[in-house]
């Protein structure tokens, strides 16, 4: 696996690991009643989520760059 590769994985992994610990923030505020604040950690979880997609998407293309065949 190339560097650039590599590297696309590790940010996918990272973005994953971010939205997990958010989504578990949001759960916490959400049982205690503070709707607001588990609403911002669903959000900001959503956006790391986002980036961890694109850096797959990232990741796959550089992968059939690299050994697709046409």
């Amino acid at each position: 696996m190339s560097k650039e590769g590599a590297e696309h994985h590790t940010q996918a992994a990272e973005h994953h690991e971010h939205a997990a610990r958010h989504h578990k923030e949001a759960a916490k505020h959400y049982a205690a009643g503070s709707h607001e604040k588990a609403a911002h950690h669903a959000h900001v979880a959503h956006g790391h989520s986002l980036h961890a997609v694109h850096h797959e998407e990232e990741a796959a293309k550089h992968h059939l760059e690299e050994h697709g065949s046409k």
